[in-house]
């Protein structure tokens, strides 16, 4: 198995707003904290999708990572989305966030232009040759629109500083394959197909629900890697519910109106995004309350 270069569980935090749409600091502090401190959350990403990074600017997520770098101290690894269709951009994202104090680079498929693999595969060797931080390959092509393919991921698995993938591809077969041939830590970015990913050889969770289920993840996750598939196994079904009831809506809708029940964030969400409505919250509500939550 792969070396869990992050640690086996990660979430991909939601990114707070206040009253007036700005970057609300203070509720990252704290969101931050509850991941770190109750959620069993061994690294975070911030400005991932999850964190609605398509809606802010180069400047807020630089202050994001610098917030959440003061709120978990210096030991807790933090992983910065920083992937665009735009090449340039990205490596300019990437540096940025390098000089911020993030630890890891989460960088997705170039989306919506649809570039052949001999594009993609350029596009991430050159954020790689451009920063000295390792990073992580975000293959999610029901958003992206196209998938990194095997043999481009085996291509860039020789790559020094290309360590690892988020899978959210769905295709577990294909992601077995990669993983006999490389050393690339593959995370679940599917959270109801961690236990599936971790038999085939990932090394954990890069979670949405797991602003919520991280210390039953956490668990699932070790006694999965300890041998303890029974108990992995039974894990796994207690919080498959949440899992997938997270995604009834766009994730971190869901998660922010979870957040917000706790009295962590406020409602703000910023558009083309509108808060979850309130059919959908009571229903997510329903499965926290029902889950101990």
């Amino acid at each position: 198995m792969a070396d869990p270069i992050f640690g086996r569980l990660l979430t991909a935090m939601v990114t707070p707003f206040d009253a007036a749409g700005k970057v609300d600091h203070e509720a990252a502090g704290r969101v931050a904290r509850w991941l770190i401190d109750e959620q069993s959350n061994d690294a975070l990403v911030i400005n991932g999708t999850t964190g609605e990074s398509p809606t802010t600017s180069g400047q807020e997520k630089v202050e994001l990572i610098r917030t959440v770098r003061e709120a978990v101290g210096p030991d807790i690894p933090l992983v910065a989305g920083v992937g665009t269709f735009d090449t340039p951009h990205t490596i300019e994202l990437a540096r940025q966030a390098e000089e911020a104090g993030a630890d890891g680079l989460l960088v997705v498929t170039p989306y919506y232009s649809k570039p052949p693999q001999d594009g993609i595969a350029a596009h991430f060797r050159a954020v790689a040759d451009a920063t000295q931080l390792p990073i992580l390959l975000y293959d999610i092509p029901h958003r992206s629109g196209v998938p990194i393919a095997e043999a481009t991921l085996l291509e860039l698995a020789e790559h020094p500083r290309i360590v690892g993938v988020k899978d959210a591809k769905g295709d577990l077969a294909s992601s077995g394959r990669v993983m006999a041939r490389t050393d690339l830590a593959y995370y679940s970015g599917e959270d109801n197909l961690t236990l599936a990913l971790l038999a085939l050889g990932a090394v954990g969770l890069i979670g949405t629900s797991t602003h919520f289920t991280g210390a039953g993840a956490a668990r699932m996750i070790n006694a999965q890697v300890e041998g303890r598939h029974g108990e992995a196994l039974t894990l796994h079904r207690a919080l498959e519910p949440l899992f997938t009831g997270v995604f009834a809506t766009q994730g971190c809708l869901l998660v922010k109106a979870g957040l917000e029940r706790k009295g962590l964030i406020g409602p703000g969400v910023r558009l083309p995004l509108v808060p979850a409505t309130p059919a959908q919250v009571d229903a997510f509500h329903a499965l926290l309350d029902d889950a101990g939550m």
